[in-house]
């Protein structure tokens, strides 16, 4: 019977020893959290730049859409994009323009103008990409 006593008063004295965590523990916990929410960030990152573009690519088709129709219903492609939404003064017939757009043209998805540029019948519309440099990889196009 003696040796349940000493059973029973050795685990109530090993717990008590073990109360809490020591700062090796703690900091280790902190190291591994750290880690995860750096991976986690990296790759949030990435779904980010993969949105953007995919916005992109769907407003160029929107605006390219919107200059087709203009096209046909004033005769030529409009010589900015504004004039999707404001009345340009020098059209020959006034009464054909058709407000297209309810606001002026929104900026890309990193916040630059989109790059519209018109010669006669064809027209390049563009988005700089999230270099902002014209004519690199990384340019997305209507």
């Amino acid at each position: 019977m003696r040796s349940h006593i000493r059973r029973r008063s050795r685990t109530l004295a090993g717990r008590s020893t073990r109360a809490a965590f020591t700062l090796l523990e703690v900091m280790l916990v902190l190291v591994i959290l750290a880690a995860i929410a750096g991976i986690a960030v990296v790759n949030i990152g990435g779904v980010q730049e993969r949105a953007y573009v995919r916005t992109a690519k769907t407003e160029l088709a929107n605006l390219k859409s919107m200059l087709e129709q203009y096209r046909l219903e004033v005769g030529t492609y409009p010589n900015k994009l504004e004039d999707l939404h404001t009345q340009p003064s020098d059209l020959a017939d006034p009464s054909r323009w058709l407000q297209l757009l309810k606001e002026p043209p929104k900026p890309d998805p990193w916040g630059r103008p989109y790059e519209y540029t018109v010669n006669g019948n064809e027209y390049e519309l563009r988005s700089l990409g999230p270099d902002g440099k014209s004519g690199t990889e990384d340019d997305i196009e209507a």
